[in-house]
């Protein structure tokens, strides 16, 4: 298993590092036995795996219940466990999830934005983290890329530098013009991991149901589709209802 260390070490050699979202065990098994560097357990499975509209939707329990399960069927690989929305309200309640995070199996945990406090605490505990900046899925109003205002793009830079200076050894960076996701890299010691970030951060991170195509729906405009897995699934049940009706 990859520690912080080590995956900082791989941008000080100037290799890329690959996240991957997964939230379950056999998809978690897939994802090791592929090599991936980090496997996210995204809050992302809001939308994913429930079907929920918002990630504000769900909490604690059911990303406690995900990260065990990628933890069981990925022993080997670093697992980054996502802070659900309020979990980290405060620093002592951030640390006490962090905890229970880490007590799965979890490598370390990530959260969005600068949270009063919490980063500080979080590290004072030697807590890995990983910041996220950019598009801010729990708190956006819209889903538009962030940083294309002078004002907006200075703020995401002070806030990667704030983290960095804290201690993350990774940020994710959603969303933001690729020269922003440049300047950052080359700004800081952190791991940066674009997701619409541009070819210039040190790895990427991919939501798996879009790199695994698991579903019917357009992509984001960062997003690639590497097999369409949703029309072999018809496929397959279509095949599998044949079977079920020759038998009759």
């Amino acid at each position: 298993m990859l520690s912080p260390s080590d995956i900082v070490a791989k941008k000080q050699k100037g290799e890329k590092v690959s996240m991957i979202t997964a939230y379950d065990f056999a998809f978690a098994q897939m994802a090791e036995a592929a090599g991936v560097d980090q496997i996210l357990v995204g809050d992302s499975l809001a939308n994913t795996m429930l079907g929920y509209k918002s990630t504000r939707e769900i909490g604690m329990n059911e990303m406690l219940i995900f990260v065990a399960a990628v933890c069981r069927g990925a022993p080997n690989t670093h697992v980054v466990a996502d802070m659900p929305y309020l979990s980290d309200k405060d620093p002592q309640t951030a640390y006490d999830n962090a905890r229970r995070f880490m007590d799965l199996g979890a490598a370390s945990i990530k959260l969005e934005g600068t949270p009063a406090g919490v980063i500080e605490f979080l590290r004072s505990k030697d807590i890995p983290v990983c910041a996220h900046h950019g598009l801010l899925p729990q708190t956006a109003e819209n889903f538009k890329q962030k940083g294309k205002t002078e004002e907006e793009a200075r703020a995401i830079e002070a806030a990667a530098k704030f983290t960095d200076d804290l201690g993350c050894f990774e940020m994710v960076l959603e969303h933001i013009p690729e020269e922003l996701g440049k300047k950052i890299t080359d700004e800081v010691s952190a791991v940066t991991i674009g997701i619409g970030g541009g070819k210039f951060t040190n790895g990427h991170v991919l939501v798996m149901h879009d790199a695994l195509g698991m579903h019917a729906r357009k992509l984001p405009p960062f997003a690639t589709k590497f097999v369409d897995m949703y029309a072999l699934g018809v496929e397959g049940f279509k095949k599998y209802i044949d079977s079920v009706n020759a038998k009759v």
